[in-house]
């Protein structure tokens, strides 16, 4: 199967200890990059967490973000009343220094952000042992519904690359059946040029030299070996597509390769017809490049 790099996966569960939330977004990346965000006291799962997340995908920029709220009290925040007042006296001796006027005091909203006006309860141990099973749980799940939606967007291209590797194939049948045209275009250009060397002289022209002639060209012309790899490259793709686990970087590999005998074919054959033969197929391996910078 396919899966896209790009996708969206969230879920939220409870236990006796608390309510935890998980939030996954990813974007196409060449290798996979975790960059998670947890509550500080929960940090110290943040490695393992990284491997759960590691086991289930291979590539793509992935942003996790957690949300733990404790049904204790610990681990609330309050205000520390104490570091509040002093904060209050030493604004009220400036704005005496400064002759301010004293209606314009601050609010607590000016407050609430300095430095130890807010204070986070402790948090036991035990506590914090006993949030990792949903934790874990809950990333699970967010996992499944991220692999879920990669999953529908990999079908889509999926059908996209499949379409693409028919255009070349038919493609390619068709410079197969002209690739003989080719040499027999060339004989008769070689024996047009005798006939008209020889309407204009008495040279003699030996009817082995034309062969010979015609055989070097038939040999540097021949693109039977790149067909015949280009089309072992387009049943390696299928079943790479085919595959149960997402090929992406294989695919992209077969991808390069079939460029490689397309661009080949084009030099060799020399024939305008194939030419636009080859056009046609640099198109589509265009096409599955752009589909494959989203494939994991």
């Amino acid at each position: 199967m396919l899966l896209s790099m790009t996708g969206f996966g969230n879920a939220t569960q409870q236990n006796e200890a608390a309510y935890v939330s998980v939030e996954l977004k990813a974007v196409n990346n060449r290798y996979l990059k975790v960059s998670m965000r947890l509550p500080d006291f929960v940090a110290r799962f943040e490695t393992d967490l990284e491997k759960i997340i590691r086991e289930e995908i291979a590539r793509g920029s992935l942003q996790v973000a957690f949300r733990v709220r404790l049904h204790s009290e610990a681990g609330g925040y309050s205000i520390d009343q104490p570091t509040l007042k002093r904060y209050l006296q030493q604004i009220a001796s400036v704005q005496g220094e400064l002759d301010s006027p004293a209606d314009r005091q601050p609010t607590l909203a000016d407050l609430l952000p300095l430095p130890g006006v807010v204070t986070e309860s402790e948090v036991t141990p035990d506590i914090v042992e006993s949030v990792w099973p949903v934790l874990e749980s809950t990333l699970r799940e967010a996992l499944q519904h991220f692999h879920d939606f990669r999953g529908k967007e990999g079908e889509s291209m999926l059908q996209d690359l499949k379409g693409q590797c028919q255009t070349i194939a038919s493609q390619v049948d068709e410079v197969e059946k002209r690739a003989p045209e080719v040499v027999a275009a060339y004989r008769e250009k070689i024996l047009d040029r005798v006939r008209k060397s020889l309407a204009d002289t008495d040279v003699q022209v030996d009817g082995k030299d034309v062969i010979r002639e015609v055989a070097v060209f038939s040999d540097k012309c021949d693109i039977n070996e790149e067909i015949t790899r280009l089309r072992s490259h387009l049943d390696q793709f299928d079943r790479f597509l085919e595959s149960e686990k997402s090929m992406g970087r294989k695919l992209e590999f077969l991808g390069q390769e079939m460029f490689r005998e397309i661009n080949t074919i084009g030099s060799k054959a020399n024939n305008v017809a194939i030419a636009h033969n080859v056009v046609e197929m640099k198109a589509a391996i265009e096409r599955i490049r752009e589909v494959l910078q989203n494939v994991e």
